[in-house]
């Protein structure tokens, strides 16, 4: 787990200052390696590398940039889990190093671009080929690992985090098509940032620079092929054996490992799963407010490490925490994604990062298996739909409305997301119903200038994503889910990556290990979701795992944050001192005085106000401090050592 970063000038021209550059850029993401820090310069300075090392596989050893004996350089984050066994595939005599940095150059040796199929983990790297001249850079399957990239003329840019990019770009400034998505979803689609001239490597995608040209292309999909000749006792028991096999895998490291729990299905797996294969010393880290009992769901990780028996380390996050720690959030995010869930996530991962340099979490479980709430919403009106148009007993897709309706008790704290999601009619299409559940823009039509936005739709794009040709169309389940895992899923991923490497921690997430996620992909929606139970198949495959008062809660909500707590009493000040500067109420996109004036009008657990907070911290940490990151590749010196 690293900070890796590179220039390359596609045309093989000399690159004056290289070295200073790529320290500029070690700079910029120093708290993701605090165990080392070198530079790699190819003798005609035409592409070098930078990392920045957090130890965790072969401490000693694994020092990057590294190279082989063909002429090939590497810089890489993360961790590929079977790199034992690739090297014994490979040959396990010719490794100079125990680490799986090593293993990643041998596996382009063997196999080229086709390296990235072999690989089971979490990954980003750039790879040069010395012998064909030519950049191999790589993202995992998932976007577990950050991979950003900007091209200035005939210079490519790289970096694990956006900001590292900054002080090369030609000017910072905002892709307003991305903030449209971003005021929609509260995160953007496909390759684009926030940022107008940074992109991102999509997950499941490598790129390549060959002779002047970048391409790209996708090396991994799922697809929803579902088999309906198999019980859903069949199904559980396959679950059982690639989960345990993943968390077997998740847990191999040369240091000690902790779990986040936050009383949840997943995390509680997990955390299970991990004190079975690991023992003698796992930890256990959950958080919680002191706003309200709705605010606290320790009780219930508290219930996991008891039946589990590993130690439980709880942290009580206070109002404090939030003024001094927030405008940090928004730093180390890049830009603002998903919910306000990413800051008592930076506060639990500061937390753990005291006593664990590795954590296990269970992110990718509502995505892959259907945990979010809003699909009984939508299911229960396709439910309707179908009983009035006699299609509901009708293939293997549907879930009847009295089987759904016992499950409905969960949707009592989204009353006003049900009137709203109501108040313009019934029915319609399945893409445009959905849109209308997920989509936040028309709660912003008096703080956004949408006319200085432009034309673009992201209802489009949306659609494009939702309907994609890997999804059968029949299975609203899998249609919904599919979209939360192309689109919400990287956004949460990110905010995993950088809240945890804020602190130099490695977080890790067995549930999604492509073998699992592929074999739930299978799995049809009358079994995942039966009776309209939220994640019926993971409760059913791993209840010997979770505690009966977690099994049994329909309350979960994924760390409640009490936002509008803070914003009316103990945070009141400073967020009215955010929205009230100068350039604040004189953004051109935004209109900050009506967001002050409606800052008491947020609902409980409503998102309205961390999105605009998110945005304008964004503006005065990045767009307001332009000639900062601008001035920092000239004040830095070149320098006169070798690394």
């Amino acid at each position: 787990m690293c900070g890796i970063a590179g220039i390359f000038d596609t045309r093989g021209g000399y690159i004056p200052d290289l070295r200073a550059s790529l320290e500029v850029m070690n700079d910029l993401q120093q708290h993701r390696g605090p165990d080392g820090r070198r530079t790699w310069v190819d003798p005609a300075s035409t592409i070098g590398f930078a990392h920045m090392r957090l130890s965790i596989i072969d401490i000693d050893g694994g020092t990057q940039p590294m190279c082989d004996e063909s002429g090939s350089w590497i810089t890489y984050n993360g961790e590929v889990y079977n790199y034992l066994e690739l090297r014994e595939e490979l040959g396990r005599d010719s490794f100079r190093t125990a680490s799986d940095t090593e293993v990643i150059l041998a596996a382009y040796r063997k196999w080229g671009t086709d390296c990235v199929q072999h690989l089971r983990g979490m990954f980003a790297f750039a790879l040069w080929d010395g012998r064909r001249r030519q950049l191999f850079c790589a993202r995992d399957r998932f976007g577990i690992k950050p991979f950003y990239y900007t091209q200035v003329g005939d210079r490519f840019y790289f970096a694990s985090e956006a900001k590292a990019l900054l002080p090369f770009v030609d000017r910072i400034d905002t892709d307003r098509d991305a903030l449209k998505e971003y005021l929609a979803f509260q995160f953007c689609l496909g390759e684009r940032t926030l940022f107008k001239d940074i992109r991102q490597l999509q997950p499941g995608h490598w790129l390549q620079i060959s002779n002047g040209t970048v391409s790209t292309r996708r090396y991994w999909e799922v697809y929803y092929d579902l088999d309906f000749t198999h019980t859903a006792a069949y199904f559980e028991e396959q679950l059982r054996a690639v989960a345990e096999d993943s968390v077997r895998l998740h847990i191999r490291s040369d240091v000690p490992i902790g779990s986040y729990v936050s009383g949840g299905i997943d995390s509680s797996v997990v955390a299970s799963m991990a004190k079975k294969h690991h023992p003698d010393d796992l930890i256990g880290f959950t958080g919680r407010f002191d706003e309200g009992p709705e605010y606290d769901e320790s009780m219930y990780a508290a219930a996991v490490g008891r039946e589990a028996g590993f130690d439980l380390k709880t942290l009580t996050i206070q109002p404090s925490d939030f003024v001094d720690n927030i405008r940090k959030v928004i730093f180390h995010l890049d830009y603002p994604t998903a919910g306000p869930g990413s800051f008592p996530q930076y506060m639990i991962s500061q937390f753990a990062a005291k006593d664990r340099k590795v954590v296990l979490g269970g992110q990718g479980g509502d995505e892959v298996f259907g945990g979010y709430t809003r699909y009984l919403i939508a299911y229960f009106e396709q439910c309707i739909k179908s009983a009035i148009d006699g299609t509901m007993r009708s293939g293997n897709f549907v879930v009847t409305y009295e089987s759904i309706i016992p499950n409905l008790t969960a949707l009592r704290q989204y009353k006003p997301l049900l009137q709203e999601f109501w108040r313009d009619g019934l029915f319609g299409p399945m893409d445009l119903r959905y849109f209308r559940l997920v989509n936040r823009a028309p709660s912003l039509s008096d703080e956004i200038n949408w006319h200085a936005l432009g034309d673009y739709s992201p209802l489009e794009t949306f659609r494009e994503i939702f309907n994609g040709e890997n999804v059968r169309k029949e299975s609203y389940f899998d249609l919904m889910t599919h979209f939360d895992f192309k689109t919400l899923l990287p956004a949460l991923l990110q905010v995993e990556d950088r809240v945890s490497m804020a602190h130099g921690l490695e977080s890790r997430v067995p549930l999604l290990d492509h073998p699992l996620v592929e074999l739930a992909a299978t799995i049809p929606a009358d079994i995942k979701f039966q009776n309209g139970q939220l994640k019926h198949v993971m409760k059913t495959a791993f209840k010997r795992y979770i505690p009966d008062v977690v099994l049994a809660r329909t309350d979960k909500m994924g760390f409640p944050t009490p936002i509008t707590e803070f914003t009316r009493h103990q945070a009141r000040a400073f967020i009215r001192d955010v929205f009230s500067t100068p350039k604040a109420l004189s953004r051109e996109t935004v209109n900050n005085s009506i967001v002050l004036d409606r800052l008491d009008a947020e609902p409980r657990f409503g998102r309205k106000i961390w999105g605009l907070l998110s945005l304008e911290l964004w503006q005065q940490e990045f767009h307001d401090r332009e000639a900062h990151y601008k001035q920092m590749v000239k004040a830095t010196p070149e320098p006169t050592y070798e690394s």
